[in-house]
């Protein structure tokens, strides 16, 4: 090979090379640039079932854009079997999760939500992405409420329950129980509509299947990150992302889900679906009259929406 044909050494191994120091490429460049010498790494986002991370059963997925029609990565679109393994894990982990003491519940969720905030520039800019105005504020408002719903865990049940007076010689008394498994179709509100709806859900004992914003759901599957490195036993929260239209109604049918959050869905026709799908097996169904303002107060009642009360008696005197 002559001279003129062979490659010259420097260009071939600065071709080769990945960019070093702090990953901006050569000179201080964006991966993504034009001018870079490396490839940007597109994501394809999983759901987050049983503690894990599986692809969509379906091998769907559908593109994610950032409020100005940039592609940020490639979200799974959840199928009806995707959401029956999500209900699986949730009942299996029921049993634990609703035996555990009220305080130790609060303690896993306020460690959620040191976790939350150890992200919270990642948590940020994803909201910033998805065009939330103020998305700091944002997060930190997040970080709060998994705070304030830590604080209530020991305290629901001396506010839900009762000492009840009856005509005879015996104590009766009324106490709060967890519902069961919850399927929630969450708020386009992605990170702080998310997590009020959670939230209240898991720390009263509860298990939930969670229907993700289909239009920005990674702030969802950041979350299921924080929960899968926190405390949080695995099946206790299931995200799907996806199509709403598509698996609430599969939910709402399903003879092993007790209770339904409404809270997401803005499709009248829908609703009404699921209202009637979910009368099958008697679930109780919370759906909000109005939209929800994510910044006020949120008061106990969504603690309340998915409790059971037990009514014991027991003589006097024994």
């Amino acid at each position: 090979m002559s001279k003129a044909e062979r490659p010259s050494r420097s260009r071939a191994g600065k071709q080769a090379s990945a960019p070093a120091g702090d990953g901006t490429g050569e000179g201080g460049e964006d991966p993504a640039s034009p001018g870079s010498a490396r490839l940007a790494v597109r994501k394809t986002y999983k759901l987050y079932i049983g503690g894990a991370f599986p692809r969509s059963e379906s091998g769907r997925s559908y593109a994610v854009a950032s409020s100005r029609g940039d592609f940020l990565a490639n979200a799974s679109r959840a199928s009806r079997k995707d959401a029956r393994d999500a209900v699986t894990a949730a009942r299996k982990a029921f049993g634990g999760w609703s035996g555990a003491t009220a305080y130790n519940r609060g303690q896993v969720l306020y460690r959620v939500a040191e976790m939350l905030e150890g992200r919270r520039a990642q948590f940020t800019a994803e909201l910033a992405e998805a065009g939330t105005r103020k998305a700091g504020e944002v997060v930190d408002a997040a970080v709060d409420r998994l705070v304030w719903y830590a604080g209530w865990s020991d305290k629901i049940a001396a506010v839900a329950g009762a000492t009840n007076p009856v005509a005879g010689p015996y104590f009766n008394i009324s106490t709060p129980e967890p519902t069961g498994v919850v399927a929630v179709v969450a708020p386009d509100e992605p990170l702080l509509g998310l997590v009020s709806v959670i939230a209240p859900v898991i720390v009263t004992g509860n298990t939930c299947v969670v229907v993700a914003s289909e239009r920005a759901p990674l702030p969802s599957i950041t979350l299921a990150e924080v929960l899968a490195t926190s405390d949080l036993p695995g099946g206790v929260v299931n995200i799907l992302t996806g199509s709403a239209a598509e698996i609430a109604p599969w939910l709402a049918a399903h003879m092993d889900v007790n209770a339904l959050d409404l809270t997401g869905v803005t499709d009248e026709g829908l609703a009404v679906a699921c209202e009637e799908a979910a009368a099958e097996n008697l679930k109780r169904v919370f759906r909000p009259a109005a939209a929800t303002d994510w910044s006020a107060d949120p008061g106990t009642r969504r603690l309340t929406a998915f409790l059971e009360t037990k009514t014991v008696w027991h003589p006097t005197g024994v």
